[in-house]
């Protein structure tokens, strides 16, 4: 199955404090580790939404063959990002992955499962608390709907909404922490899922 990959990366880190798309795991920050990821995922095109710090940020990426995109409304939430991914392949008639760089145990294995499980089902998702989210390939059909998304949302309401045959789901609880406050950063340094600051 032929899929794209978007590369969520523009938030403030506000509760943070602290850019988690710096955070390091192995040495690598997080963002350059999600951008390989995605690219060794067997994407056909990797796209990077940055927003906040997006200079700064870039540097992350050289060397790798990504494209990067701009959100310049970033503060505006996630739909925003989903958005300007959708822009930046405009013209690609695949299913994407979507995925986060605040996931600190993502695996490439975690993405090769979705892939099979969306070429089965259609679209696939990773299961967070009984709710559907990211990372999570989109099917071409749903792609299309990501100019109408508003807030701080995804996709999670509509897959959720989806037959359920037609949903894939990832069942990893490593992927249910994500980092927004520094007890998170120090659950995953616990871990091993980051490096000691």
């Amino acid at each position: 199955m032929q899929f794209a990959a978007v590369l969520l990366a523009a938030g403030a880190s506000r509760r943070l404090g602290r850019p988690k798309q710096l955070l390091r795991r192995d040495g690598e920050s997080l963002l350059r580790r999600g951008a390989r990821l995605a690219l060794a995922s067997g994407a056909a095109r990797t796209v990077v939404v940055l927003g906040a710090r997006a200079e700064r940020l870039g540097g992350e990426l050289d060397g790798l063959a990504v494209e990067r995109a701009f959100n310049p409304d970033w503060q505006d939430g996630m739909a925003t990002s989903l958005t300007a991914g959708a822009r930046a392949l405009a013209g690609f008639d695949g299913a994407v992955l979507v995925l986060a760089c605040d996931q600190p145990a993502l695996e490439l294995a975690h993405l090769h499962a979705l892939r099979d499980g969306a070429a089965a089902a259609g679209c696939a998702a990773t299961e967070h608390a009984g709710a559907l989210g990211v990372p999570a390939l989109i099917s071409a059909e749903l792609w299309r709907e990501a100019t109408a998304l508003h807030g701080d949302r995804g996709f999670g309401a509509a897959l959720a909404q989806a037959p359920a045959a037609a949903v894939w789901r990832l069942r990893a609880p490593e992927l249910e922490l994500d980092l927004d406050t520094a007890d998170d950063v120090e659950a995953a340094i616990a871990r091993g899922w980051l490096d000691p600051a």
